[in-house]
């Protein structure tokens, strides 16, 4: 396809009489085919795709009524129609039916039985509970099998035999990736390792051309074989015979190849991709003659929309001579949003699956006075003093009846001719009566039993069994928890009966608690005689059960086994599924309601579930699945393929490769690309509510989003919405998800638009494009913000033409997207708070002293200690800076000169002033100052000569002796300026090993200089920490191997001759008594804490200020 030099090749066909016709000839130029899909701004569901396109009708052809036209009685309200263009390659089209595959006869070649290694490469929905066939030599009857590689619910399974027996089969499989569509497949097996064992192995890959990504392997005992059947070589081979049949892919099959040995000789490897369209034999390169079958179909159609016409209105000219037909074509959803019915609840959907002989639901209007049977030709249940509707907290049911005083009902049970019964009723009863009462009663035919019965009391719960007035036998269960357990919660009892042998009967009552996790009790007596059949179902009750709810009562002609029953049709129907995951009741409902809809999924993480839902309550088939879209926070939308629904479950929207990248530069994208800042998608206040259960309440505090303000923050913008979902502890989680959706601090790009007839070479990345996907757009123009602009698409719009086709694509910010990866170099890395600018930066600084206040977060990691997790990106002041070292600068003072403290371990040199040379030496473990001559003349050290600001150190101090006469004042030096204009907080080593603290401007003590809560002696050592922030300064000193103090010792804030900025280091000297002269005042495990020494790369030209906040490109954001 080389547009706009030929025509696009846009085909439109309907499905006229079951065959699918071709109209494109009949379409209006005049009128391009307009396509939209997927969700607009602001909507939470997606709208119904529509495509629209104008045919020529001066014939008729397309007026339904009339006789004369070609198609007249084959077409009318929501025939299908499909757009497709012509795509890059061909491909294997499949059904996913038993008859549609493509096959090459056998032959000795593929008769392999030693080491096999099978590829394929294909399109299909890899995650639904589906048993897909892949390739293989497989018969669908037993007895010609040699191997299989299929997938059911995300698994990849590959099947060999020794025999051709599935009695002689052996199997290896192994969960897929999440987020497959298109995906390369490959199972391999070695008979015979040569250490006395085989060993089968599955691999997965982007296509056949690898590389090849290991999924499972296995060594297993002996050697083996494969069969050498005589079975055809398919793709896709079917066993329509299995409990879940097998059946061939539905989707794509691009190519395959069969393989003798590992990495051996291809005897097969089929490869549609550059066939004729409607191929239907060819040749392999390996010689093997393919054939397609049935509807199997070889086609290089890509479908851009695939829907139904649900409305034909012919118009003309007034001339006559303008004669045409309009049509829109409308995705499944517009024909489920019509007239379609509440589903019924789970219970009453599931029970008559169970084949019972009578079945009750009793979920009337509150007006009934009978309740109808739910079999066809069923008797009603005759009931008196019953209040319909007086119950709905069941999840698996629509409100149910209470009992009054007195209340009955009376059932008639089809007598069946099988031996043995059951019945079984959900019931909460809410206390327990103090005396004997009715619960249920069974009426019996064919047995030495007339009536089995189940009474309750506080004494216990008693199963009687009755022949007319006399009890048989019974038992009273007395056991308390038991007992309990009756009462007070939804239950379901059964009653029923099993074979005890010897002529001899189990006469059973169980109950169990309706909710996930319940437990169950069983009360059984036994009688001499038969089963017999169940006819009636009865109960009378008075005081004591008043309030009771009860209903879907049901009768069955199974039998249990001992003192288990035979039933089990209720079990996770009767609360309404509550606990399935979204995809489990995505999964469930797809299958319930096959025939009503096509419902397909992209599971993007398989080692993870979905959220847990609550009970599926009554409502309308498309509610409930975008009940399960609005809970697990995915996308449900119909699919451009074929008319149906996908569902693209939250983590496939995680961490995306681009499938799309445009160069704006490169004038891919259209005019206008316009972002908006505005608040349609902003919600900074969520309260999110379990249904039937708790809220949480997230808001955002502070910050350019937040409720503050303007201009601290927006204002308020709240959002309440209840979902499903199993458990209160979910609705916190989910809220504070959303609140990270809702205040997303980025410009959206609301329309993106790429004209495919000008740029082709875009058109094979466009066609795989669906809702969802990410789009990248590369180099932005110098008026946008610098790098690539990361978009989802929520929509699309486009529009085909004869020569023209051009495709905007509604987004939304990826960003929110992008969450945590644990060990990922870029994703897995934690964010600090409290990070700045400690200088300002110039455009072209490229070492930045960034501060980092430790009360907020900690500080940044340095290259030192991490150096492989070098080089990250950082964000400052909008621009976007690679990081390729941190340096802390700190001494351990491991070297031996004189005169001078040399240059520190981390590699910055000591600037030094005040006092002799001689004075300064490091004697291979501590710097020194010894004060020499003038002992009150400062000595100063600096470490970092750069003006910064706020600022933490921390030192090791000593003193070589007990100070006499007067104090010697180690101190740490901050915002020095000169030697007159710096801040020093000083240690006291003063006499008789006593310690002070104090803080000066200069020479000037700012406030008092309490006593530090030790005592030293000559050459003791003690850590002191010091933090700068704003003026305000905090000291703390400790003795070396003891825990640091919580607190500070000493606070101080400088008022008067405030030093804005300056260079950090240390100090010595001492006050003027001091006597002995030459103390030595030792300094050790010397660290700048913060600010940190930054070297970057820019990708700007732009000044910071001192104060920008620094944090992480890409931090890491923790994903619900």
């Amino acid at each position: 396809m080389a547009i706009p030099d030929e025509p696009l090749g846009t085909r439109v066909e309907l499905q006229i009489g079951g065959t699918w016709q071709t109209t494109t000839g009949d379409a209006l130029t005049r009128d391009p085919i307009t396509i939209t899909r997927g969700r607009r701004d602001g909507n939470s569901r997606c709208d119904v795709s529509r495509a629209t396109a104008s045919f020529k009708n001066t014939d008729g052809k397309y007026s339904p009524r009339n006789p004369r036209g070609p198609w007249y009685g084959q077409f009318g309200r929501n025939t299908p129609m499909r757009v497709s263009v012509q795509g890059p390659q061909s491909y294997l089209a499949l059904t996913g039916e038993q008859a549609d595959i493509a096959t090459t006869p056998d032959t000795a070649a593929l008769d392999i039985t030693g080491d096999l290694d099978v590829r394929i490469e294909a399109t299909g929905d890899w995650y639904g509970r589906r048993s897909q066939a892949l390739i293989g030599k497989w018969s669908s009857t037993d007895g010609q099998r040699s191997w299989i590689l299929r997938t059911f619910d995300g698994i990849l399974i590959f099947n060999w035999t020794t025999g051709g027996t599935d009695a002689t089969s052996s199997f290896i499989q192994k969960a897929l990736p999440g987020g497959l569509t298109r995906a390369a497949f490959r199972a391999t097996l070695d008979v015979d390792d040569g250490a006395g064992g085989h060993v089968p192995s599955l691999y997965w890959a982007e296509s056949l051309d690898g590389p090849w990504a290991l999924l499972s392997t296995a060594v297993l005992p002996g050697s083996t074989s494969v069969f050498s059947s005589t079975t055809a070589l398919e793709l896709c081979p079917s066993v329509p015979t299995t409990t879940v049949p097998r059946l061939p892919i539905r989707g794509r099959v691009h190519r395959a190849e069969v393989r003798s040995g590992i990495g051996g000789t291809a005897v097969a490897n089929p490869d549609f991709r550059s066939l004729a369209e409607d191929t239907t034999s060819f040749a392999d390169s390996a010689g093997r003659t393919w054939t397609t079958a049935g509807a199997a179909t070889i086609t290089d159609r890509e479908y851009r929309m695939v829907g139904e016409v649900p409305t034909w209105e012919p118009k003309w000219g007034t001339s006559g001579r303008d004669v045409w037909t309009p049509v829109e074509a409308s995705g499944i959803q517009r024909r489920l949003g019509q007239g379609q019915k509440p589903l019924d609840s789970t219970l009453r959907r599931r029970i008559p699956a169970g084949v019972p002989l009578a079945y009750w639901p009793m979920e009337e209007g509150r007006d009934a006075t009978q309740a109808y049977s739910a079999i066809p030709g069923g008797a009603a249940l005759t009931v008196s003093g019953l209040d319909f509707e007086g119950d709905d907290s069941l999840g698996g049911s629509a409100p149910l009846p209470k009992l009054r005083n007195p209340a009955s009902m009376r059932g008639v049970v089809p007598r069946s001719s099988a031996a043995g019964w059951h019945a079984e009723m959900v019931y909460f009863l809410p206390t327990m009566p103090a005396s004997q009462t009715e619960i249920l009663r069974v009426d019996v035919a064919g047995s030495t039993m007339s009536t089995a019965v189940v009474y309750a009391s506080t004494a216990g719960i008693r199963i009687e069994a009755r022949s007319g007035g006399d009890v048989l036998a019974f038992f009273l269960y007395t056991n308390a928890t038991a007992v309990a357990d009756f009462a007070g919660a939804w239950n379901r009892l059964q009653l029923f009966v099993s074979d005890a042998g010897g002529g001899q009967t189990n006469v059973c009552a169980r109950w169990l608690d309706t909710s996930a996790g319940g437990g169950h009790w069983t009360a059984a007596t036994l009688i001499t005689g038969a089963q017999g059949a169940a006819v009636g179902v009865a109960g009378t009750w008075g005081a004591a059960t008043e309030g009771m709810a009860l209903g879907h009562l049901a009768v069955f002609d199974v039998a249990g086994s001992g003192l288990a029953p035979g039933v089990t049709i209720y079990e996770g129907a009767d609360d309404g599924f509550a606990g399935e995951t979204s995809l489990d009741r995505l999964s469930r409902l797809s299958s319930e309601e096959a025939s009503t809809i096509d419902l397909t999924w992209v599971d993007g993480d398989t080692s993870r579930s979905s959220e847990a839902m609550g009970p599926q309550r009554p409502v309308e088939l498309l509610d409930l699945l975008y009940e399960c879209a609005e809970t697990d926070g995915g996308i449900l939308y119909e699919r451009r393929d074929r008319l149906g629904m996908a569902y693209r479950d939250r983590t496939s929207l995680y961490n995306q490769p681009a499938a799309l990248t445009l160069d704006y530069a490169a004038g891919e994208v259209a005019p206008p690309l316009e972002p908006v800042e505005d608040d349609q998608d902003l919600r900074n206040d969520i309260t999110r509510t379990r249904e039937g259960g708790s809220s949480a309440r997230v808001v955002l505090e502070s910050g350019p989003l937040s409720v503050q303000p303007p201009p601290a923050g927006v204002g308020v913008y709240d959002d309440a919405q209840t979902r499903s979902l199993a458990l209160d502890a979910q609705v916190v989680q989910i809220a504070g998800w959303d609140l990270h959706l809702g205040t997303w601090d980025e410009a959206r790009y609301r329309a993106v638009t790429v004209n495919l007839h000008r740029h082709p070479g875009l058109i094979p990345a466009v066609l795989g494009l669906d809702i969802g996907d990410k789009i990248v757009i590369e180099n932005p123009p110098e008026w946008l913000p610098p790098g690539p602009i990361e978009l989802l698409i929520q929509g699309t719009s486009e529009t085909l033409g004869l020569r023209r086709w051009s495709i905007t694509f509604l987004c939304t910010p990826a960003g929110p997207w992008a969450v945590g990866v644990l060990e990922d170099p870029v994703l897995g890395r934690l964010d600090t708070d409290g990070a700045i600018l400690s200088t300002a930066a110039s455009t072209s600084d490229t070492a930045l002293e960034v501060h980092t206040d430790t009360t907020v977060g900690p500080r940044w990691i340095d290259t030192a200690g991490y150096g492989a997790m070098f080089p990250f990106d950082v964000k400052a002041g909008g621009e976007r800076m690679t990081v390729s070292a941190i340096t802390n600068r700190s001494d351990s003072f491991p070297r031996t000169v004189a005169s001078t403290w040399g240059t520190a371990t981390s590699g910055q040199a000591w600037t030094e002033v005040g006092g002799a040379a001689s004075d300064r030496s490091v004697n291979g473990s501590r710097g020194v100052i010894t004060l020499a001559g003038s002992v009150s003349t400062i000595r100063f050290q600096r470490l970092v000569a750069t003006h910064v600001a706020d600022a933490e150190v921390r030192v090791r101090l000593s003193a070589s002796a007990v100070a006499t006469g007067a104090s010697a004042v180690p101190g740490v030096l901050l915002r020095y300026v000169d030697t007159g204009t710096f801040y020093r907080a000083r240690v006291h080593f003063s006499t008789g090993g006593n310690m002070f603290l104090s803080v000066t401007r200069d020479t000037t003590q700012i406030g008092s200089s309490p006593s530090a809560p030790y005592t030293y002696t000559a050459g003791q050592e003690f850590e002191f920490r010091v933090r700068l922030a704003g003026h305000t300064m905090q000291l703390k000193v400790w003795p070396v191997g003891q825990a640091e103090p919580a607190g500070w010792q000493h606070t101080e804030t400088v008022v008067t001759g405030q030093i804005d900025a300056g260079g950090i280091g240390v100090t010595g000297s001492a006050f003027s008594g001091l006597t002995n002269v030459g103390l030595e005042l030792r300094y050790d495990a010397y660290e700048v804490v913060t600010p940190q020494l930054f070297t970057v790369t820019r990708s700007i030209s732009k000044a910071h200020a001192a104060g920008t906040p620094v944090s992480l490109h890409d931090p890491m954001r923790l994903a619900l």
